[in-house]
């Protein structure tokens, strides 16, 4: 039977590995309808719980060593026997994991066909190729199809030989040919035309891996949101056993900062209200889970489709059992039409009926013109704006929020500072904005420690609009030594690599070459430095005190 072996990519050590592969078991799941024998082998889930570990307070254990990850992956083939596809999955923050486990997997099978898919191959194509010589592919976008033309590939290549297999031609249409010495392959990977027939994810997979390690066990015992999580999302509601689907792909905004290239960009899909309900009931039965996590980036587009959920919620005898979240938009919280008054009903309101106790908003900034220079000032400013404190605050957002705690679920927002040309004072009007969500909850009965009050420290990410700012392209080719084509894309070189290799963590704030701090506001370096060390502790009004220096 032709075998596929996945391997799921290390995230962010400091963190519990909360969130389960969820693209990869989709694949697996697919690849399984087909007859085709698929295992999930996660870097992620198996963390060494050791002197070290516990040293840096992980009792979650740390990440294994590359010398630690390759003995773990040969016994593990070993064991499966020689894959007849390697598919490694990651986002852009796994650059340096991907370039070691390549190695590790032509020491370790060469025979194999070893392809790159998710975030890292979509944003930087056939230019992988040059960072990750060992690959033979890369997978582009939404790999639903295309997986099964890499099988049918590589399946065609053992049987055939490569070079018969490209003379027969059943290696087209994504075969470039030679490319460095041997034959490589582009998948373009395409929306299925009904996501509704795309079957649940292969989670059981991940129950035992060869060794006898149990990556399903770890991740449903880690709160994907909430108390424990260990992320952005604030304190105020207790996850027991959660897991983690996805419901919707793509979003149709388009938020400066973000990368969207592996769910369709703006080419917005979803599951059917139907569809959805059942597949969070099928994760509560079998995987007897108190929580459900739905992290598409924006859950909430459709009301129509959040109106039948409520009607398919209810029918479950499970419905007052599980509860679930995902992530919106607070413009659609706020449910405001311009000139026309409110919609009736709202989605939280829907939303609450239908089990959901948690909505993650990506607030960003509460400042008026920052908002703007994000590509977020449409429908976020179209309600004009309410003084609060002698701060002017979007009523869309204000609304957006009392609207959700109304409802009884818990908003979190999560926050960027130091976005190309914000000020100190525009960064004072997060902050301020922040203090009014904590007042607002605490008026409603609510306990310290429910409102996130973290930033994100802006980072540009290849592929993003930001990436292409004046400022940044400014900083970060003077510090890191990126340049620019004559068709405004960076130039795939080494001091690209480099400075994609630093992307390992978003929580953490780069440096450059002359060892200061990369941020792109407009506000003198000691203001930032100031600004960044009262927010890490969570001191806002000692960020609305700052007098703020000269540029």
């Amino acid at each position: 039977m032709t075998k596929v072996v996945f391997i799921n990519m290390p995230l962010r050590e400091s963190a519990p590995p909360n969130c389960a592969p969820n693209g990869v078991a989709i694949l697996a799941a697919i690849l399984r309808n087909h007859g085709i024998e698929p295992h999930i082998l996660d870097l992620n889930a198996v963390r060494v719980k050791d002197a070290e570990a516990l040293a840096n307070g992980w009792s979650h254990g740390r990440l294994m060593t590359f010398q630690e990850a390759e003995g773990y992956i040969g016994r593990c083939l070993e064991k499966i026997g020689e894959p007849d596809v390697v598919a490694l999955s990651g986002m852009i923050t796994t650059l340096r994991w991907q370039e070691e486990v390549s190695k590790m997997i032509r020491r370790n099978c060469a025979g194999s066909f070893l392809v790159s898919g998710g975030g890292l191959a979509t944003e930087f194509g056939t230019g992988l190729f040059e960072w990750i010589p060992e690959l033979d592919g890369i997978g582009c976008g939404e790999g639903d199809e295309s997986i099964l033309k890499v099988v049918a590939d590589a399946v065609a290549m053992k049987e055939m030989g490569k070079r018969g297999a490209e003379e027969s031609g059943k290696l087209k249409p994504y075969c470039l040919g030679e490319v460095g010495g041997k034959l490589r392959f582009s998948y373009e990977g395409v929306r299925p035309s009904n996501l509704d027939v795309t079957p649940f994810p292969a989670y059981d997979l991940l129950e035992m891996d060869p060794l006898g390690n149990k990556p399903l066990s770890v991740y449903l015992g880690n709160p994907i949101w909430g108390d424990g999580s260990m992320n952005s999302s604030a304190g105020g509601f207790k996850v027991n056993r959660s897991i983690n689907t996805i419901s919707s792909r793509g979003c149709p905004h388009a938020c400066s900062y973000c990368y969207k290239g592996t769910t369709g960009e703006r080419h917005y899909g979803a599951l059917s209200a139907d569809r959805l309900v059942t597949e969070i009931e099928n994760l509560a039965c079998n995987l007897n889970v108190d929580f459900v996590g739905i992290l598409d980036d924006n859950f909430m587009v459709g009301r129509k489709r959040i109106m039948d959920m409520v009607d398919e919620m209810e029918k479950l005898s499970l419905n007052s059992n599980v509860r679930w979240g995902t992530h919106g938009r607070l413009d659609e919280a706020a449910d405001l039409r311009p000139g026309h008054g409110v919609n009736d009903p709202k989605r939280v309101d829907l939303m609450a009926r239908a089990g959901c106790v948690y909505i993650g908003f990506g607030g960003e900034s509460a400042d008026a013109e920052t908002l703007k220079n994000m590509g977020k000032g449409g429908f976020i400013l179209s309600n004009g704006f309410e003084e609060i404190n002698g701060y002017k605050f979007p009523k869309t957002m204000l609304e957006g929020i009392r609207n959700t705690r109304r409802a009884g679920i818990q908003a979190n927002l999560t926050w960027i500072m130091s976005f190309p040309q914000e000020t100190l004072e525009q960064l004072k009007t997060t902050a301020a904005f922040i203090k009014w969500q904590e007042e607002f909850y605490k008026s409603c009965g609510d306990k310290s420690g429910t409102v996130n009050k973290n930033m994100f420290v802006a980072s540009a990410y290849p592929g993003t609009q930001m990436f292409n700012h004046p400022k940044v392209k400014e900083i970060l080719g003077r510090e890191f030594g990126i340049k620019w084509g004559r068709d405004g894309q960076p130039i795939r070189d080494a001091a690209l690599r480099s400075y994609v290799l630093s992307l390992d963590d978003a929580t953490k704030v780069l440096s450059g070459t002359s060892g200061k701090p990369i941020f792109y506001g407009d506000m003198p370096e000691d203001d930032f430095i100031e600004a960044r060390g009262h927010i890490e502790r969570g001191d806002l009004d000692a960020v609305l005190a700052m007098p703020g220096r000269a540029m």
